[in-house]
């Protein structure tokens, strides 16, 4: 697993398209899992601080609770739909998938403890960032994996 900062150096340009959409668009769809294995999709923000993507969430939601239970989860960041006449205006769609690690009680920020001392805290480890969007007439794909670096796709 990577934290956000490991991911940045390992692809520094797909790091910085990715901070972009997730700086400019505030809310994001976390999926997690419940403990009968179905899926559970849930809306979250997140924050970068000390190298690390951060989320969090209010006292006893449901969405810890499944991160505590199986910390797998995916993180997708969505944007403003395109113009019509032109799809390569569309800025594109960000997933991230790895696990959440709780940060508990004084490991927590002191910030964080400060603005939001009842709730829980996640720490993001990465082993997938993969960013979809459209240039000219292809839509395009750039992902990175743990272990396997940086990959385009392109189809007509």
């Amino acid at each position: 697993m990577a934290s956000w900062h490991e991911f940045e150096s390992q692809a520094p340009e797909l790091a910085r398209s990715a901070r972009r959409l997730m700086d400019t668009y505030r809310h994001k769809v976390l999926a997690s899992l419940r403990k009968d294995g179905s899926p559970r999709v849930s809306g979250i923000e997140t924050s970068f601080g000390d190298g690390e993507v951060w989320t969090g969430s209010m006292p006893g939601a449901v969405k810890a609770a499944d991160l505590r239970h199986d910390p797998r989860m995916a993180i997708h960041v969505t944007s403003r739909a395109p113009e019509e006449a032109d799809p390569s205006s569309w800025e594109g769609d960000l997933k991230l998938a790895g696990r959440a690690v709780e940060v508990a009680g004084d490991d927590r920020p002191a910030a964080f403890r400060a603005a939001h001392p009842d709730s829980d805290l996640f720490r993001i480890e990465l082993t997938e960032v993969a960013w979809t969007r459209v240039e000219g007439d292809e839509l395009v794909i750039t992902s990175w994996r743990e272990g396997a670096g940086v990959r385009e796709f392109r189809r007509k």
